[in-house]
């Protein structure tokens, strides 16, 4: 086997794309990633696209957009996980953590420790879910909307929030987080007079879209305002042509994940971060 370094991502997803949509709802977070750096080539300061293939075949993808995650498709050989292991040590010495399926993600995590000497910690245990069909609820007050320019003091404050109570800590400038999701006019809200919930919702692959982030202040929960949102938009993402939406859930959350059956959503697989110490 051998791994292939590309710096190109248009090369990259033209490689990786038949491999990958082969089980498109369990990649999707990938080929989200390989679209956002071919339409947004410079939005990170450093990238990492591999491949580890035979001769003849194509046997684990890798991608990394600093300071996020390392994410690792399905892969047919686990031999695959320590050659980009290996080559991730050489080349930056330390990442922050990995995401992959789960024997996978436990498997590099391992391996990583093994090079490095550093320690991992289980991070998030999430599950991908696939829908076809929004469900009918019980719709709450209000109505969907596109979020706006005028929006924006109130989206960056939610997004920070979002994104300390989901993973601990911001990620990214969270200003340009939010602007990228105006100009992209991806970002919604469900408003009952005053703004209540915010959502993040946009085509994704070639036949599905992501739905993400889901973020409801708590002052405004339990009065089915995110379930509304996440309805409106799925139900509009599948009238624009998407035959699919994809979302993770937080298996911590039994709330959300009880939510997001009722609109229609289907467990796929699950998905673990490890996060390297």
């Amino acid at each position: 086997m051998k791994l292939n370094r590309f710096h190109n991502p248009k090369q990259f997803y033209d490689r990786v794309q038949n491999y990958l949509l082969d089980r498109e709802a369990r990649h999707f977070s990938l080929i989200r990633t390989c679209n956002t750096l071919i339409n947004n080539p410079k939005i990170y300061k450093s990238t990492y696209l591999a491949t580890v293939e035979t001769q003849e075949n194509i046997v684990a993808v890798a991608t990394i957009n600093f300071p996020y995650h390392l994410k690792i498709s399905q892969v047919r050989d686990v031999a695959a996980l320590e050659i980009i292991a290996r080559d991730l040590y050489r080349n930056f010495q330390q990442i922050p953590g990995v995401g992959s399926f789960p024997d996978n993600a436990e498997f590099f995590a391992k391996k990583w420790q093994a090079l490095t000497g550093k320690s991992y910690k289980l991070k998030m245990r999430t599950r991908i879910h696939q829908l076809e069909q929004v469900e009918k609820i019980k719709c709450a007050n209000g109505s969907f909307r596109p979020a706006t320019e005028s929006d924006r003091p109130l989206l960056i404050n939610w997004m920070e929030a979002f994104q300390m109570e989901a993973l601990g800590s911001t990620q990214e400038d969270i200003e340009i987080i939010v602007d990228r999701f105006l100009a992209q006019k991806s970002l919604y809200l469900w408003q009952d007079k005053i703004p209540v919930s915010m959502l993040g919702g946009r085509e994704a692959t070639p036949n599905g879209a992501s739905i993400a982030p889901v973020y409801t202040p708590p002052e405004y929960r339990r009065k089915g305002y995110g379930s509304a949102i996440v309805a409106a938009a799925s139900q509009m993402l599948l009238d624009k042509g998407c035959r699919y939406c994809f979302l993770f859930t937080d298996l911590a959350n039994p709330t959300s994940n009880h939510i997001y059956k009722n609109i229609g959503y289907q467990p796929v697989c699950d998905w673990n971060d490890y996060r390297f110490e």
